[in-house]
């Protein structure tokens, strides 16, 4: 999984999964300092109330 896609994803949904929440927490250490800026963003849009902790319902 790549960070980049998954905030794209996440930005069009606004959702993220736990799976995806823990991903990011258990890989930060290998971030870049892109991704890192990345997960600060998307810890910023949490905390805002624009993304949302839940599931995504296939089509």
């Amino acid at each position: 999984m790549e960070l980049g896609i998954l905030f794209l994803k996440i930005n069009i949904t606004g959702i993220i999964t736990l799976s995806e929440l823990d991903w990011i927490t258990t890989h930060q250490s290998n971030f870049t300092r892109l991704e890192e800026s990345i997960a600060i963003k998307l810890g910023r849009l949490l905390d805002a109330g624009s993304i949302n902790i839940g599931c995504r319902l296939n089509s």
